[in-house]
């Protein structure tokens, strides 16, 4: 065989007798981890590390504290003391947990192959299992905080007519996108004390008020040539008035192994309206809180570990942990809006 294999020649010389090139590219792989950003759940709520995996946090009772408990002194009097009441909750953080192997042997030939960069099994198996907590993650968000009957104040979008606790959908002309949520800013500021200052958008959703008549006629006039106007998840926090847009966007496979069923993990016809602190507070409600335990006591709520399998196996192990509680702390903080496309 030509050892040179480094001119075009030699190479075409090698491949006529026989030999097949089959050392890995080094620089591109088609790996569809997903695009930075694309994960939701710790963007909407905060995340709040605790030390242990159950255990109570305090309420403040909102009826005492916006009461007005100022009193007249009577001459030579005092008032009566005011009540400030308190109460406790509690969370729960399950553990859960991904494991995902390593053959030995197989990874010899990506070790020899010289392409560690993308086809190294190791550092692909931990990615992957970031990426699989992730996902996890975003499920649970889905489940607990972004669907039908979890929050107490609901709103509902028709084709016609709505009435009570409904809505025109979002893509019908006769909408009113503005006005609309600055009503239903005004029910939480009144009822929970704080401005919303969150607003998640399913998929669909956001598409609908992206393009809706009323929507582009406010930013039309805002572009320029080289710069057209265009309706962002800022533009809409800017018209609606709120710190963060945020279009729930994160992807999985519904299907089971050997199927391929993609789906979106949150659904893409609701959104949530919704007041949260940045960080956990002592002196701040929150609509939602996540709460995750810190088994390793190292700062981080995941946890990985590599371990080498039984003998004669020639294999190895990567681990993730897990342990969260995503609790509704707040419900006079939030509203949910169900079909809206």
């Amino acid at each position: 065989m030509n050892n040179n294999r480094s001119t075009v020649a030699g190479i075409q010389a090698d491949i006529a007798k026989g030999w097949k090139p089959n050392n890995y590219l080094t620089n591109m792989s088609m790996a569809y981890f997903a695009q930075a950003g694309t994960y939701v759940a710790p963007s909407i709520f905060p995340i709040c590390p605790v030390p242990l995996a159950s255990s109570y946090y305090y309420k403040f009772s909102k009826a005492d504290l916006a009461r007005d408990n100022v009193r007249r002194k009577p001459m030579y009097g005092k008032v009566q003391p005011a009540i400030m009441g308190q109460t406790d909750d509690t969370y729960k953080c399950e553990v859960d947990q991904v494991i995902v192997g390593i053959d030995q042997i197989e990874a010899l030939n990506y070790q020899r192959s010289r392409a560690p960069g993308v086809a190294d099994p190791r550092r692909a198996k931990v990615r992957f299992a970031s990426e699989q907590m992730l996902i996890h993650l975003d499920i649970v968000f889905a489940s607990s905080f972004f669907k039908a009957g979890v929050w107490g104040q609901e709103w509902t979008g028709v084709a016609a007519s709505p009435s009570g606790s409904q809505f025109l959908k979002f893509g019908d002309a006769n909408f009113d996108p503005v006005h609309f949520f600055d009503e239903r800013i005004r029910d939480i500021k009144q009822s929970g004390r704080r401005t919303p200052n969150r607003l998640a958008l399913g998929y669909d959703a956001y598409l609908a008020l992206k393009n809706h008549p009323d929507i582009l006629e406010r930013v039309k006039y805002t572009g320029t040539t080289a710069n057209p106007a265009r309706v962002t998840p800022a533009v809409l926090a800017e018209l609606f008035g709120v710190e963060q847009v945020k279009v729930l966007e994160s992807t999985y496979n519904a299907g089971g192994i050997g199927q391929e069923d993609m789906q979106f993990i949150c659904d893409t016809n609701g959104a949530l309206l919704c007041y949260a602190t940045p960080s956990p507070a002592i002196d701040e409600p929150s609509a939602g809180y996540i709460f995750t335990w810190d088994m390793l006591g190292n700062g981080s709520w995941t946890a990985f570990d590599q371990y080498d399998g039984e003998n004669g196996t020639h294999s190895e192990f990567v681990e993730g942990l897990m342990s969260t509680d995503m609790r509704k702390t707040a419900d006079d903080l939030a509203i949910y809006f169900k079909d809206c496309v």
